[in-house]
């Protein structure tokens, strides 16, 4: 199996090579609410700008790989716009990717599934910018020369990715199929502020933050830490995808930290997941659809 994740000295070595990966950082803030319906985001540009991989590009996920028409952050475009806008990138169909962020691995892990999900060969680098500057690689400040684009490419999907609200709606006490919120367990159990109308969680979900299967460092946890994490909220790991049916369904708040989560699953060999995008920001806006709160001590 290979990993989705690529480690420092291997990036380095890579980016030595006669054949280099295009390096994209994918760095933003999105700050944690301070009531319910804070919802507040900043551009991670200033942080690249600051210091960053040498020859890498920042690339902004809300206006760049998401669709703006949508009345929902961070919706996924459609295939082909994310290939045209990969083209304007240097990107081709065969060219290698890696991204990375300075801000936990959130937003590269989107921007990794989103270009998983139409076929491109795209790893996350394990730690993000601060292991590389932590190893003593070489970091580049300011502007970079601009990407030259390579010609237009048609979009192909290589799996499916996304579950949809009605199919969460219509799910049944019979259905086997896990469902995983990736946010952390304040959110999880509603004791924590919202970005979104309401706090809580979905009916007969569990909870497996995203962030806690990082270490301190910013690298990921080992792999049996990982499966232990998914095993104690009754996801059984082995089993995923063994019979070609069963499947990982994962949400979070606006599919950031679900993307975080299906990547941590990629890296214990379970791949059979999709996400529901529009997750609590749509979930939670119709008052008609339930959340439950953490059970009182």
């Amino acid at each position: 199996m290979t990993s989705p994740f690529i480690s420092v000295s291997e990036l380095a070595d890579s980016l030595g090579s006669a054949t280099p990966p295009v390096v994209f950082d994918a760095s933003l803030e999105l700050h944690t609410p301070a009531y319910d319906g804070d919802y507040r985001r900043s551009s991670g540009r200033p942080r690249w700008l600051a210091g960053h991989i040498p020859g890498s590009h920042h690339v902004d996920v809300p206006t760049q790989f998401s669709d703006t028409t949508a009345r929902l952050n961070y919706t996924h475009p459609q295939p082909q716009e994310i290939a045209d806008e990969l083209a304007r990138l240097g990107v081709g169909p065969d060219t290698q990717v890696v991204v990375y962020d300075t801000t936990g691995t959130m937003w590269a892990a989107r921007l990794w599934y989103l270009l998983r999900w139409i076929g491109v060969q795209v790893r996350v680098l394990d730690g993000g910018f601060d292991a590389w500057r932590a190893a003593g690689q070489p970091v580049e400040a300011g502007e970079a020369v601009e990407a030259a684009p390579v010609a237009s490419w048609p979009a192909t999907i290589a799996r499916k990715a996304w579950v949809s609200q009605q199919e969460l709606e219509e799910r049944t006490a019979a259905d086997a199929r896990p469902l995983v919120c990736s946010l952390p367990a304040g959110s999880f159990n509603g004791t924590d502020p919202t970005r979104y109308s309401r706090r809580g969680h979905i009916p007969g979900s569990v909870n497996v933050s995203s962030r806690d299967l990082f270490k301190a460092d910013g690298t990921l946890k080992s792999r049996v830490e990982v499966i232990l994490a998914y095993d104690g909220a009754g996801v059984d790991t082995k089993a995923v995808g063994s019979s070609g049916t069963e499947e990982v369904l994962l949400y979070c708040g606006g599919g950031i930290s679900a993307s975080a989560g299906a990547l941590t699953l990629a890296a214990i060999g379970v791949k059979a997941v999709r996400i529901y995008d529009g997750s609590l920001e749509e979930w939670s806006a119709n008052r008609a659809l339930p959340l439950e709160l953490a059970s009182a001590p």
